[in-house]
């Protein structure tokens, strides 16, 4: 009975100590064989905030905004996001924020709502967001942004 045990531990032992088996075919990869899937390259989604397809058929709402704050990367060009912290009318609600273009004056306008099913029944309680809106860069120049038509803050570029 030793031997048998002694057997099959050395028989486990010798087993480890082997190159391991990968792939399906058990076999170790060529390293010379480039690796491919179709998960390669991932493809970009949108923010949750983004104005989506289904939107038109659902009700438009208020947000509530408690802070806005500007921050600027130090990068060239600097990268600009916006720091949106506040509450939505119901957890039903979806929050969704648009950064329009800057007009003449370097003005950027930057709406926030939110959007809910007309259909949709939910607790009437506040939920609070907080949300990184990325603005990306811009030319040269003196800004203001503006959130719901409240000035947030400047910055140069």
């Amino acid at each position: 009975m030793k031997k048998i045990t002694l057997l099959l531990v050395l028989a486990l032992v010798l087993s480890a100590c082997g190159p391991a088996a990968t792939g399906s075919q058990g076999g170790s990869p060529d390293m010379d064989t480039p690796v491919t899937s179709d998960q390669d390259t991932p493809t970009p989604s949108a923010p949750p905030y983004a104005v989506k397809a289904g939107d038109a058929n659902l009700s438009r709402g208020n947000v509530f905004i408690d802070s806005a704050d500007l921050v600027v990367r130090e990068s060239y060009p600097p990268q600009i996001s916006l720091l949106l912290e506040g509450g939505l009318p119901t957890p039903c609600h979806q929050l969704r924020v648009v950064v329009a273009q800057p007009d003449a004056e370097n003005r950027i306008m930057v709406e926030a709502y939110s959007v809910v099913d007309p259909a949709a029944i939910c607790i009437q309680v506040i939920e609070a967001f907080s949300q990184a809106v990325e603005m990306g860069t811009y030319a040269s120049g003196h800004y203001s942004v503006y959130v719901n038509g409240e000035l947030v803050g400047e910055f140069d570029s």
